[in-house]
């Protein structure tokens, strides 16, 4: 029986590609879907910066980028996080 390969596809640019993406993170944009920890403003950026752009705290930043079909796929935010 022929086991079906696991693709994932960039929620930002729709980008996909057989496995998974390195460190979450697309090859083709290189942007991911991050939350803050203290006021949950949303940005897409390779990285999470150092202070939130929003409420300017140093806080963690959370990646929540839709990877697969469970959360919407392509183009939405994981729900779950």
């Amino acid at each position: 029986m022929a086991t079906q390969e696991e693709k994932m596809e960039c929620a930002l640019c729709g980008f996909t590609a057989s496995g998974k993406f390195s460190g979450d993170i697309c090859p083709q944009c290189n942007l991911t879907y991050w939350r803050c920890s203290k006021c949950n403003f949303t940005i897409s950026a390779a990285r999470p910066p150092e202070e939130c752009p929003s409420c300017h705290q140093k806080c963690e930043f959370l990646n929540i980028t839709c990877y697969t079909p469970d959360c919407g796929g392509p183009g939405h935010i994981d729900p779950q996080l």
